[in-house]
């Protein structure tokens, strides 16, 4: 057994246009073992839906990837040949897609398009696949799954549309699931019950997750370990507990900060939320230097040099010039 899943090192993914080119990912460095969770953060824009594009070569043109290794249980993904990353697409990693109306295919039923995985990676017959697509419907808590395999898409509701995502996602036992805001626009009842799937499918098989999300309540409840991403960097990584109590970069205290409190201030009103100044800059046209420094209460005249990712603690790394917090 290979503890460590999977190895992403200088991990490079650009969207060249008539105005410029966009360096999506920018020298990603990421790892995950077996049976772990790593929360990935960020606001829109960061890069973090393209990591997970990245890691299944999925990336649309004009984008590719330039540069790096995606070492799954040490094969890099980047040397295989289409036909051997389809084998390991669906059956190996799968992704659950942020939004399942546009991923789900609406002329077909939704017992069909899960079947397919099984006929494609398991090499069932229809029947077979059928069967299995039923019991997968089960597993993720859809009633009545026979009757509702016969069902399109939009006769379902958005909790149900993700559960058959997840559904597709477990077809083939997975060992790595990417997960890209899998519980967004769901209420609070349907999110939750989709959270907890997610880690019973965890601690059931030992499938390791990369969960995107821009929400630090649901990282705090389901990772292990988060990576905060900007401009397609990671400027922090720390176990969720270390990240969440000791936040050492500014971009990550902002996060924080912006989370809705139910308190109030001394005078009795209600806190006003706070407010990252500013907006993610145009990928195509980074300042020089930290790219967090237009909208950093902290910035100082060594931001206009490029910080390095460091080690601030074990464990705890910080892309950033600032006075050390340790």
């Amino acid at each position: 057994m290979i503890d460590q899943l999977l190895k992403i090192r200088g991990l490079q993914t650009i969207f060249p246009s008539e105005e410029g080119v966009a360096v999506a990912v920018d020298r990603v460095d990421l790892d995950l073992a077996q049976g772990e969770t790593l929360g990935l953060v960020g606001e829109s824009g960061c890069g973090k839906s393209v990591t997970a594009l990245s890691i299944m070569r999925l990336v649309s043109p004009p984008g590719k990837i330039v540069a790096g290794e995606i070492l799954f249980e040490g094969r890099d993904l980047l040397r295989l040949d289409e036909s051997e990353m389809r084998k390991i697409r669906g059956n190996d990693i799968s992704m659950i897609f942020q939004e399942p109306m546009t991923s789900l295919n609406p002329v077909f039923q939704i017992g069909e398009q899960i079947a397919e995985a099984f006929r494609i990676h398991r090499s069932m017959n229809r029947s077979e696949a059928r069967e299995a697509a039923v019991e997968m419907l089960n597993k993720v808590g859809i009633p009545a799954p026979e009757k509702r395999a016969d069902d399109y898409p939009h006769q379902l509701s958005g909790g149900m549309r993700q559960r058959v995502m997840i559904a597709m996602a477990l077809a083939c036992d997975p060992k790595l699931m990417l997960a890209d805001e899998p519980s967004t626009a769901l209420d609070v009842t349907i999110q939750a019950q989709i959270l907890e799937l997610m880690n019973l499918i965890k601690n059931t098989r030992g499938t390791g997750i990369i969960l995107i999300t821009h929400d630090l309540g649901v990282i705090a409840e389901m990772a292990d370990r988060v990576a905060v991403m900007y401009t397609g960097m990671i400027v922090e990584e720390a176990r969720v507990k270390d990240l969440l109590e000791s936040p050492q970069h500014p971009y990550t205290m902002g996060l924080l900060k912006s989370i809705p409190r139910i308190e109030k201030g001394a005078t009795g009103q209600r806190k006003r939320l706070h407010v990252i100044s500013g907006m993610v800059p145009d990928l195509r046209h980074l300042p020089e230097g930290c790219t967090y420094q237009d909208r950093c209460p902290e910035v100082q005249a060594i931001c206009k040099e490029s910080p390095v990712l460091e080690k601030k603690t074990s464990g705890h790394l910080v892309r950033c010039w600032m006075r050390d917090r340790a």
